[in-house]
Parts: structure tokens; C-alpha cells; sequence
């Protein structure tokens, strides 16, 4: 097969909290040293690679270094990576947003990108005149575009209001119409990062299933990028993971997906206090999980029906003593990212409750099904994020006869068990 993208060496570059090089100076030195003395920009040669949960010494920073990849025509290629690995940096370079630093990027066709919400519509023009808009940009004439019109409005979704301005789409009507104008308007290669994860569940199944077709039906190549290893490992083929800013692995998707979720258990072992991994303004601190039963004993094993205790302990401060409002969320997901169930005390008060440092989640039937769930924390003061950790513990669940007849629920039936009866009576 052709080659659909051929990255040799590429590096990006940015220097924090400001744009250009930020003084007179620097900026002089670099116009002398690059277009005067025919060499390298000296600012090239000095940052730190992109660990963005330690501070450091340094005010340039490599987003990316070093990237090389060579994707063939009507592949299927999934890079994954924690957040701030540079993963839509990647995409951003590839879809012609921002130019790499050093480095070259050849591509074989058209490019058609959904990097976020809203990439590429003018809020002003109504769904409509968008898709046209859209598909000039990309090189279509006007006739092309009208022939895929009805297509694209039909897969969106969004028939009733495609003569309305984008800025009074919600956030998933925006996103449905910009995926079906990426995968409808015959791109050679389609890039989509996380994006989906903002339409519904009946949506994302729909836009996969569209990926598949444009890649093995049509022969066109495709990159995703997502954090939900179920879609990634249903679409792709290959893979890449990302870590801080270089390419920590690649392989085929099976392996690479192994790969990542062996270093997250390993990443689960951390101390809560100890992650340095989180985001957020500070205003509160997680520092510390534990599961326990009612008597107070700590434990990370349950069986199905089990009560349970969630403790979680919390730093405050001031910002936090004065607030408003906020709140604790505690999200469960599978072994592959995708959520199961969710807490909060949002369903219960508007602020966050202590009792001596720690908000406690009492759980009368665990009823979830046998397997292994990650646990991410996230918390909100004042409707701003105040501290997010993902994959700060594991919870092990064991089928231990809750109906008493010794039959159990398959796995593959669901990860949510339901306390249910047959009745006699109608």
C-alpha cells in the first residue's frame, strides 16, 4: 500500500506563557541567527520535554520531539496517550493548524479534521452555509458539495435546524454536524481527536461505524485519537502511545492497548497525595482514598450485593471555606475507560459536606458485575475545576451467588447488575 502520511523528525516547540520569543532581544537574535547567518534558530536547541504535571527550569518546552511515523493509504491508527502526551499537538500539526518546529510531514490526499468542538465554523453562518464553507476550504466545487448535502445533513442529524446559526448549536449538535461534514466531503485522510466523546452514546456508535466504512469500504486513512480503549480497539488496527511528548510505543492495536492499561495499574499504585499527575486550581486537594466496610476495615475486595463505604479525605482552603458551591465526583469505569456509574455530591447539596477531613460515600449493594473498575476523582469549587485525578484506585469485584441459585450474570452481559424478581402475579 502507498504511503498516506510520512512524519520524519518532528519537533514542536513553544515557549510558556508567551507568544514569539517574548523580548526584543531574543527575537532580533533569532531574525540575525536564521535569516542573516543561514542557521539554526539557537532557541531550538534548549526546553525540556513535556512533563506537564512537574515544574521546569526551563521557559521553552517540546510539546513534541523527535516524532516519526509512516502511515499507509486505508489505515486505521489509534494514539492514545494521558492527557498533555501531545496527542492533539499531533493531530494539529498533521491537520496544517500549526506548522512543527523542526521536522517534515508529507501527505498522499485531502485532509478533513475534527480536533474540537466548533474547529472550523464561523458561529455567525447558519449549519448550512458551514458545509459549503467547509468543503471550499478543502477544494470542492460548489456542485460536489451540494451532491453529499442531503447525506451529510441526514447522518448530523440535524435537519431542523441545519438554516440556523452554529452559535446556537449545543455542543453536540455542533459536533455531530462537524463529523458528518469531516467524514462526508471525501477525504483521503479523516482526523478525529477526542471530540466524540461529547455526543451521545447512539451518536459515537454511529460515527464509528462511519470510520470503519471510510477505512475499509472506501480505502481512506483514518487517526483517532481517544481515551475510551473500547472505540479505539473496535476501530483500529495500529497504534501509538504518546508520553510526554515522544513516542513511547507502537505496535499493532491489541499490544499497544495492553501496553497503556498496564502502565495505568502500575500509575493506581500511587498514593493519592503522591500523584503528581492532576489538574485543577488547588482550591482543593485530594490526598486520600479507601474502600471500607461498615466496620470500618479497609479493603479493595467486594462481592456483588456488598455495603460499601467510599472515604475520601480532602485538603482545604480558604478559596474552598468561601465558596458558593461545590462538589465531589467519583467516576467508575471498566478496565478500558468507559464509565459505569458515577457519585456525587452534587445530588445531595450544594456544597461539599466534611466530616473530620473526609467526604464519605455509603453504598448500600454494590451491584456491579465481577471484574476490575478504575476510580477518578474530580472536584469543583464554584464551578471551576478544582482538582481532577484519574485512576487513583482499583475496585475488585467478585460474583458471590447473590440470587441464590448458583447462576451467575455473564460478563459480557453488562457491567451494572439489576436486583430484580419473577413475579407470579401481572
Amino acid at each position: 500500500m502507498p504511503t498516506a502520511i510520512k512524519i520524519e523528525n518532528v519537533s514542536k516547540q513553544y515557549r510558556l506563557g508567551v507568544i514569539s520569543t517574548g523580548t526584543l532581544s531574543h527575537d532580533l537574535n533569532r531574525w540575525w541567527t536564521t535569516s542573516v547567518l543561514r542557521r539554526e534558530d539557537p532557541y531550538l536547541k534548549i526546553g525540556e520535554t513535556n512533563d506537564r504535571a512537574s515544574k521546569g527550569n526551563s521557559e521553552y518546552v517540546w510539546a513534541l520531539k523527535d516524532i516519526n511515523m509512516e502511515i499507509e493509504q486505508g489505515d486505521v491508527v489509534g494514539i492514545i496517550g494521558k492527557n498533555g502526551a501531545g496527542k492533539s499537538t499531533l493531530l494539529k500539526l498533521l491537520s496544517r493548524v500549526t506548522k512543527p518546529t523542526t521536522g517534515t510531514i508529507k501527505y498522499r490526499g485531502r485532509i478533513a479534521s475534527l480536533l474540537e468542538v466548533g474547529t472550523g465554523f464561523h458561529p455567525e453562518m447558519t449549519g448550512r452555509e458551514n458545509i459549503y464553507m467547509n468543503g471550499a476550504i478543502m477544494g470542492m466545487t460548489r456542485a460536489e458539495i451540494t451532491r453529499k448535502l442531503d447525506e451529510i445533513v441526514d447522518f448530523s442529524g440535524c435537519e431542523r435546524y441545519i438554516d440556523t446559526p452554529v452559535k446556537r448549536y449545543s455542543s453536540g449538535m455542533t459536533v455531530r454536524l462537524g463529523f458528518a461534514i469531516a467524514a462526508h466531503l471525501d477525504p483521503e485522510i479523516l482526523v478525529v481527536d477526542e471530540v466524540l466523546a461529547v455526543g451521545d452514546a447512539e451518536f459515537q456508535k454511529k460515527a464509528i461505524g462511519k470510520m470503519q466504512d471510510v477505512s475499509k469500504g472506501e480505502g481512506r486513512t483514518v487517526l483517532f485519537v481517544s481515551h475510551n480503549m473500547t472505540a479505539v480497539r473496535n476501530l483500529c488496527k495500529n497504534g501509538y502511545i504518546l508520553k510526554n511528548g515522544i513516542i513511547d510505543y507502537q505496535g499493532n492495536i491489541d499490544s499497544v492497548i495492553d501496553r497503556y492499561l498496564a502502565e495505568q495499574e502500575e500509575r493506581s499504585k500511587i498514593a493519592l497525595g503522591a500523584v503528581s499527575d492532576r489538574k485543577g486550581n488547588g482550591s482543593i486537594r485530594l490526598v486520600d482514598i479507601k474502600f471500607t466496610d461498615l466496620q470500618g476495615c479497609s479493603k479493595d475486595n467486594f462481592s456483588v450485593g456488598d455495603e460499601i463505604i467510599i472515604k475520601i479525605k480532602i485538603e482545604t482552603t480558604s478559596r474552598f471555606q468561601n465558596s458558593n458551591t461545590s462538589q465531589l465526583d467519583i467516576g467508575i469505569n471498566n478496565s478500558l475507560g468507559e464509565r459505569v456509574t458515577w457519585l456525587s455530591t452534587y445530588l445531595y447539596s450544594d456544597k461539599i459536606v466534611l466530616d473530620n477531613g473526609y467526604v464519605n460515600f455509603y453504598i448500600p449493594k454494590l451491584m456491579l458485575n465481577e471484574g476490575t473498575y478504575n476510580v477518578n476523582l474530580c472536584s469543583l469549587v464554584d464551578g471551576e475545576l478544582a482538582d481532577w485525578v484519574g485512576n487513583v484506585a482499583k475496585l475488585h469485584i467478585s460474583y458471590n451467588d447473590y440470587f441464590k441459585n448458583g447462576r451467575i450474570m455473564p460478563p459480557n452481559q453488562g457491567y451494572y447488575i439489576t436486583d430484580f424478581q419473577i413475579s407470579k402475579q401481572i
